[in-house]
């Protein structure tokens, strides 16, 4: 392995076990490490494996570069923004007005939003579950804790057992806004730090349902979803997530303090271009539309 590859390298293993930043940072990603060309990019659980492959595919094809990739949640991501210790926040939900108000104040700048993938929401249960399908009004009344068993939904006669994202998720708050209409989730919902982990508490719990990103179905079966209960039952799939027929279909997106300079411009270039979208596939969500 040449020295450029090597370094390239021990800077995805350093990002994979959860390398932080802590001083302020500028747009051309020139104040971390000891050289320039070394970007954070901060935020949402959902997108940590996509933006951890788009940056190792970003310093193989730029070897004096470093990405560093960490989740936590879109607010955390959200937060380092406004506080400067990142120079990309990854979001699977829009920046609220507050917010951005906040970055203006602290930053000097306004948010700039890019959107960089395709995402549909998927409500996950487990692979011997019998039902194929969920309408909307049906899912919020299994999270604000109406239903409760699986009878009711044309299953067995076991209780659901309900999984969910903590509150400084984007995905938590866009579920929360989309299908519960703002309403609170039940008390009886467990909260899980980070998509995988609620994928793989359905995965082993015959009784669960959960949700999250459509690039988490390994060992879990995704259900159809209807807007409403007279509507068609609709699977997400690259072309529902585009056209907006899949309900809970959303974009995935970065936002940086102003407009991106240095190797953040370059690495979202990257991202939006030909090879960072075929990336997106590769990893299972869906690519922007052409």
């Amino acid at each position: 392995m040449s020295s450029t590859g090597g370094l390239a390298a021990a800077a995805l293993v350093l990002s994979l076990i959860g390398c932080t930043r802590t001083e302020p940072v500028g747009g051309d990603g020139t104040t971390l490490g000891p050289g320039k060309g070394a970007i954070a990019v901060k935020g949402s659980d959902t997108m940590v494996i996509l933006a951890q492959r788009w940056a190792e595919e970003f310093m193989k094809a730029h070897p004096g570069a470093t990405v560093q990739v960490t989740g936590g949640g879109t607010g955390t991501g959200i937060a380092a923004l406004i506080n400067g210790t990142t120079d990309i926040c990854q979001a699977s939900r829009p920046m609220k007005e507050k917010e951005r108000a906040d970055l203006a104040q602290k930053r000097g700048a306004e948010a700039v939003e890019t959107k960089v993938a395709l995402d549909a929401i998927a409500v996950y249960v487990n692979e011997k579950n019998p039902i194929s399908e969920i309408s909307v009004p049906d899912l919020a009344k299994v999270y604000t804790g109406k239903t409760t068993s699986w009878s009711d939904l044309g299953g067995g006669a076991d209780k659901i057992v309900v999984y969910g994202r903590e509150n400084s998720s984007g995905t938590y708050g866009y579920f929360k806004e989309h299908v519960l209409g703002n309403a609170d989730f039940d008390q009886t919902v467990q909260t899980l730090a980070g998509t995988s982990a609620v994928a793989a508490a359905v995965k082993g719990d015959p009784r669960g349902i959960g949700y999250g990103g459509i690039a988490y179905l390994e060992g879990i079966k995704a259900l159809k979803v209807k807007r409403d209960a007279s509507a068609p039952a609709i699977a997400a799939s690259p072309q529902t997530a585009q056209d907006g027929t899949y309900p809970l279909a959303r974009s995935l997106l970065f936002y940086t303090a102003g407009p991106a300079k240095g190797t953040s411009k370059r690495f979202i270039e990257f991202v939006t271009g030909a090879e960072g979208q075929k990336v997106i596939e590769e990893v299972g969500y869906y690519p922007l539309p052409q």
